[in-house]
């Protein structure tokens, strides 16, 4: 197989879909890059389509950190580099990383940081993964905003929340500074 140019168009916890635009009508090249990433431990099943030209990748979600490391190792082989992380992505990984160091060393943070992943592994089950513990703990907080404040602010909370949400979801989706996608191409060669 030659070097292909393809793109991560959306990712999820517990799937992945890429899109490759050489593959489109090619169900063969489909099949080859299937079995290319079938590798990847925790895999469960890969979809090709081949009117679009995409491969969708289901893995176990509890497998999520495994399933990211492996896929990164697998596009680095490729000599591709990984799609950008947003800078949601890049805040939740500060998190998770200094919730990590907390749990090796404290017992209770340990107790702590099982029960929210737990939690949060639970809701995207639940939700077939389209609502993560984030989505929930911005939905509690916005509710918790409107029932305290109400209609008593000068500007009601619903239209600020809103602007403040699409002014995100624009800048997630916005071209990168260099005039490239949002999204890096990544490459698979054999």
């Amino acid at each position: 197989m030659t070097k292909l140019k393809f793109n991560v168009a959306h990712q999820v916890p517990g799937r992945v879909r890429m899109k490759i635009p050489a593959a489109k009508g090619n169900p063969e090249l489909l099949q080859q890059i299937a079995e290319t990433f079938a590798a990847i431990p925790g895999i469960e099943r890969i979809n090709c389509n081949p009117a679009t030209g995409s491969v969708v990748m289901h893995y176990d979600v509890h497998r999520h950190d495994e399933f990211h490391g492996r896929f990164q190792d697998h596009v680095e082989q490729a000599g591709a580099s990984a799609p950008p992380l947003t800078d949601i992505d890049q805040f939740a990984r500060r998190i998770e990383q200094e919730a990590e160091f907390l749990a090796r060393h404290s017992q209770s943070a340990r107790a702590v940081v099982d029960f929210f992943k737990q939690c949060d592994r639970e809701v995207r089950v639940a939700t077939d993964n389209y609502v993560d513990l984030k989505i929930v703990l911005a939905l509690g907080v916005i509710g918790f905003t409107v029932f305290e404040v109400g209609t008593a602010a000068a500007t009601p909370v619903w239209v600020t929340l809103t602007l403040f949400a699409l002014n995100h979801v624009i800048e997630m989706h916005a071209p990168r500074a260099n005039g490239g996608p949002a999204v890096a191409p990544v490459i698979v060669k054999s």
